[in-house]
């Protein structure tokens, strides 16, 4: 099953999108008046191509025109851009600034950006003490991703002394506000029993609820409770079918557990060829992502694999491999 999700940088509502061009055109009024409020709303109406045609290098210049208002949301989001490289060369330490700004103001995204760029040493040094600090004040205003990012912190120990009992009480107010990476780690908690007493089928409602919102490790970690047995009755097809939506997501581990799948004939039929694609991709990723004991199981497969198919077998796995990675993990087994 997958671990921990990685904590997360917050994002912004845009609000409604703008369905006229009359809207857009009295709001780009507005905007070249000077309003900061209206410079921000355009610049994310670029930034999501929303009523407008997506263009970063447009929504940079509006947030730009926002931020030096001393808009905190457009300082936040300008510091975002900055982090992602989106209409102007990746800039960590001009990210750091920008959220800054935006955090002194008390924007609770801007904190928790911070917190992340402290986390990761992004533009700044590492410092898990100050991630803490800024991750402590944007949960405290009820950010779900601060909330999930400060109870990561006490899971893992930085910056605080570990505690799984905080660190379930803070995911937990994550999960509850519905932010996937909550829901996702208060399951591996139930499944871990780490700050709470372990207990399958409740870890299945909490990975479910991420799944269903697209998130890949809950995905791959559903699979694994089907797999098992575990919280769930035991169901090798729909095993099958969770590894599968993490699968075409890149989730490593997931691919991976989808070839195994293959190998054994659980919940598909036997098929050595595809079940050596599936590895194959995880190995020419490098195994990025992927827990060392399961990388040791994958690599284990795909030596027994060799032994049994025929040259002109791993050639076509390889191929599909290729082909599969060309098409984004989508309907790789043809």
């Amino acid at each position: 099953m997958s671990a921990f999700a990685a904590g997360e940088k917050g994002t912004l509502s845009c609000g409604a999108p703008v369905d006229s061009d009359l809207a857009v055109q009295s709001l780009t009024r507005m905007a070249e008046q000077g309003d900061a409020q209206a410079q921000f709303d355009l610049g994310c109406m670029y930034s999501k191509g929303r009523g407008v045609p997506k263009n970063y290098k447009l929504a940079m210049q509006w947030f730009r025109k926002a931020a030096e208002q001393g808009h905190a949301l457009g300082q936040n989001q300008l510091g975002w851009m900055y982090s992602k490289g989106q209409g102007v060369p990746k800039n960590y330490k001009l990210a750091v600034q920008w959220f800054r700004k935006a955090a002194e103001q008390g924007n609770a995204a801007g904190q928790n950006n911070l917190g992340w760029m402290y986390a990761k040493g992004q533009g700044v040094p590492k410092n898990y003490k100050l991630a803490v600090q800024w991750y402590r004040k944007a949960a405290e205003q009820g950010l779900a991703n601060g909330q999930n990012n400060l109870g990561m912190m006490y899971a893992e120990g930085q910056g605080v002394p570990k505690n799984y009992k905080l660190a379930e009480q803070w995911i937990r107010k994550a999960a509850e506000q519905g932010n996937a990476n909550g829901q996702n780690n208060l399951g591996w908690m139930y499944s871990k029993g780490q700050g709470v007493p372990k207990n399958y089928k409740l870890a299945v409602q909490w990975f479910r609820k991420a799944a269903e919102q697209g998130h890949a490790g809950s995905q791959g970690s559903l699979g694994g409770m089907y797999l098992m047995g575990w919280g769930v009755p035991k169901n090798y097809k729909l095993a099958v079918e969770w590894y599968r939506k993490a699968a075409e997501q890149g989730h490593a581990s997931s691919q991976g557990s989808l070839g195994g799948m293959y190998l054994m004939g659980w919940g598909v039929p036997k098929n050595d060829v595809y079940a050596y694609m599936w590895v194959n991709i995880v190995a020419s990723g490098g195994f990025e992502g992927v827990p060392v004991q399961e990388k040791e199981a994958m690599g284990e497969a795909q030596k027994a694999l060799e032994k049994k198919m025929t040259p002109s077998q791993i050639q076509k796995a390889k191929e599909l491999a290729r082909a599969c990675e060309r098409k984004q993990y989508k309907d790789c087994e043809v």
